[in-house]
């Protein structure tokens, strides 16, 4: 049974949105819902109650909601959500209107910078009013090479306020990854920085705008944000390019007047992470992405009007466009783009305490990286606000969770989330109502018929484990994607498995809490001795030991079945000799099983991972197969893939 870690009081509990949500519903239906469990059960079994209750409690605003709110229900893909309704995803990004402070900003420790709500109203009716000039119209691709910063969001914002169809990345993607995506679905507008910050340094990308420009023959006008000071000379130096300032310069602040689009209108284009090809287009709705966020952020997350919410994004990850959302729940959004290890560990916790940030969102592989240090965050930092600590991108480790209640604040809500670029979004989340175990992800998220099947397709209960699972139409479903006329990559992606049913391609396992544990990718998943293995399970024990930084592991095809093959990256100093081998096998025996025990374990340098920060294991598994990784662009570090070429130990 998993520990208990943290429960909130029951005062607590009635002061939170999802409580107050559930009154409503219970007012409207005559209803007696009371536990997250049956309002759950009421979002899958009667979603048109349900998603007209989560639009009206969320305050949407629109020209008309429609008279239908489900039609071909039954249907995965297929199922269309409020398809008579008119709105804009940016118009209710700005309902608020007062100098109240909309988003924080921090560049390392190079740009600090306040925006109010009037502001970003008005610097995002200039940017409407400049893409109006140039005939910006609904469905045009508008790409961006950005950092995480207010400017991105008020070109994204102007953009969408005209149907426009968004698409970003980080500006430390190199020009043949973003050519790999832009390419695809060629931009009409491309909005670039003139350089970031990382780490200290300051990275100029003038040469990659020029070459990415140059490659793109769709783009009309290149914007230039100004960020290291060097925009006027970017500009000049590119084609039809101007500074964002200039581009705004000949329109005044106004009001501004959205179109009204259907529900199913395209808002993103997102992409896989395209380690195994070149990236699919995933193009998701503004219906969707407006819902979706809504019900996540205001009842599972409990984001209020006066929180501070922190996200640690960048524009190439999904957690950015969730992030920007937020801003329809009129909190302040807290942004920081740069290394949140600059100029030390202490610098994403030194900005909670002087913000005030309420709501802490980051990865599984930040707090492992903090617990890594020795350091820790309650000796030195209040964090009096923070009430809630958001962990996504992978599996929070077992010592993760014990390390954010030991060390960082023991009277905070801990909420590891799992979903994906996929859906945008998540399929198990937290209940700001409901107890934290170690492990686990609290609850299934509302609104989605998340299960656990075997292999036949039925249902596995708590304590089996399966294939993640959706079996109810939800509105976040991709539209299509792109460049898939027939949309057979899309049903390939996810319907060939099981007939009108959602698979994600984790695999996962409920508890007997009603939470959930994800062990890793299902097609990274091991299988000796045909016993299906998560390599998460490996990982958790692994990284128990300090001589460890992070492992990684794959299944090696190895005389007529299936060896594990644990790669270690290990701490200064450490080498891998016979002892620190045994005391790898023997935790991972101990903690795990015997079948867990990897037959090799090999020291490297470095293990690669995409630019969100996943690592990649299944183009490690090539490469150790000899078979080539067709897409090295979409990695942050593509040469540490040469560390997994001829290994000795994988041939003796």
């Amino acid at each position: 049974m998993s520990k208990l870690l943290w429960q909130p009081s029951e005062e607590r509990k009635a002061s939170t949105n999802i409580a107050k949500f559930m009154a409503f519903v219970n007012d409207r239906h005559g209803s007696n819902i009371t536990s997250y469990e049956a309002l759950h059960d009421f979002s899958v079994n009667q979603q048109e109650k349900f998603w007209v209750d989560a639009w009206d409690f969320c305050g949407v605003k629109a020209e008309t909601r429609g008279e239908r709110i489900i039609a071909d229900g039954d249907k995965m893909p297929g199922a269309r959500y409020f398809p008579d309704a008119r709105f804009n995803y940016a118009e209710n990004m700005l309902q608020r209107r007062d100098d109240n402070v909309s988003l924080i900003f921090r560049g390392e420790d190079k740009v600090r910078r306040e925006v109010t709500a009037n502001q970003l109203h008005d610097d995002v009716s200039r940017m409407h009013a400049a893409f109006a000039a140039l005939g910006l119209t609904p469905g045009d691709r508008v790409c961006a090479i950005t950092p995480n910063m207010p400017e991105t969001i008020v070109a994204f914002l102007g953009a969408v306020s005209l149907g426009g169809t968004w698409s970003s990345c980080s500006p430390d993607f190199g020009v043949q990854g973003v050519l790999d995506r832009f390419g695809q679905v060629e931009p009409r507008f491309l909005v670039v920085c003139d350089g970031y910050y990382y780490n200290g340094k300051t990275h100029n990308i003038g040469d990659k705008v020029r070459e990415i420009a140059a490659q793109l023959p769709t783009v009309e006008k290149i914007i230039v944000i100004d960020y290291i000071g060097q925009a006027a000379e970017l500009a000049g130096s590119v084609p039809n390019a101007v500074t964002m300032e200039d581009f705004m310069a000949p329109h005044e602040a106004g009001e501004i007047t959205c179109a009204q689009l259907p529900f199913d209108h395209p808002i993103y284009i997102l992409f896989s992470s395209g380690t195994t090809g070149v990236p699919k287009c995933i193009v998701h709705t503004q219906g969707a992405a407006l819902m979706k966020h809504c019900v996540e952020q205001r009842l599972q997350t409990d984001v209020r009007p006066d929180d501070k919410l922190f996200f640690f994004t960048t524009c190439g990850w999904m957690m950015w466009n969730w992030l920007v959302s937020a801003l329809a729940t009129e909190c302040t959004v807290l942004l920081y783009d740069g290394s949140p290890f600059y100029p030390n560990e202490k610098v994403i916790f030194d900005l909670a305490d002087e913000t005030g940030m309420t709501i802490f969102g980051t990865s599984a592989k930040f707090i492992d990286a903090v617990k890594k240090t020795g350091w820790e965050p309650k000796t030195t930092h209040s964090l009096e606000a923070v009430r809630m600590m958001c962990s996504t991108g992978s599996t929070l480790a077992p010592e993760s969770f014990d390390f954010v209640y030991d060390s960082i604040k023991s009277d905070v809500h801990l909420a590891s989330m799992s979903g994906g670029t996929d859906i945008c979004g998540c399929f198990v989340a937290g209940n700001p109502m409901g107890a934290v175990y170690r492990s686990e992800i609290q609850a299934n998220g509302l609104g989605m018929g998340t299960n656990v099947y075997d292999d036949d397709g039925n249902p596995c209960p708590a304590g089996v484990k399966g294939e993640l699972v959706c079996d109810k139409a939800f509105p976040s479903m991709p539209l299509m994607f792109w460049n898939d006329p027939d949309g057979a990559k899309y049903h390939a992606a996810y319907f060939d498995r099981f007939d009108n049913v959602w698979c994600h391609g984790d695999f996962a396992e409920w508890t007997e809490h009603g939470g959930m544990v994800i062990h890793g990718r299902s097609d990274a998943t091991l299988n000796p001795g045909g016993v299906r293995i998560g390599t998460s399970e490996i990982y958790a024990q692994v990284e128990k030991l300090s001589e460890v930084i992070e492992g990684l592991c794959i299944g090696q095809s190895w005389d007529d079945d299936t060896r594990i093959v644990l790669f270690v990256r290990l701490a200064e100093g450490v080498t891998l000799d016979d002892e620190l081998t045994k005391k790898i096998k023997s935790q991972i025996r101990t903690g795990a099983s015997p079948r867990h025990v990897p037959g090799v374990v090999v020291a490297v340098d470095d293990i690669p991972r995409t630019k969100s920060g996943k690592i990649t294991e299944l183009a490690v598994r090539d490469v150790v197969h000899g078979r080539e990784v067709k897409n090295k662009e979409a990695l942050a570090n593509p040469e540490a893939l040469d560390l997994f070429k001829n290994i000795p130990e994988l041939t003796a």
